[in-house]
């Protein structure tokens, strides 16, 4: 899991491609949970958590550059 702290020091496309990342990850989980084959079903949460933090992040990022 990925913290607040670490994602702040990250550039912006480190965080659009682990944001990438973490879309692909959730689709193909997507897939598994309805052949049943998903094993871990707490990273479904982990991951959507994940994607709503890095979203956050660039945004804030966004808002700090338009207003600097």
């Amino acid at each position: 899991m990925a913290k607040a702290e670490e994602l702040r020091a990250k550039s912006a496309d480190q965080l659009q491609e682990e944001l990438v990342a973490l879309k692909k990850e959730q689709f193909n989980m997507r897939f598994q949970r309805a052949s049943g084959q998903l094993e871990n079903t707490a990273r479904v949460r982990q991951v959507r958590r994940d994607i709503a933090r890095i979203k956050t992040v660039l945004g804030a990022k966004a808002s700090e550059a338009k207003n600097a």
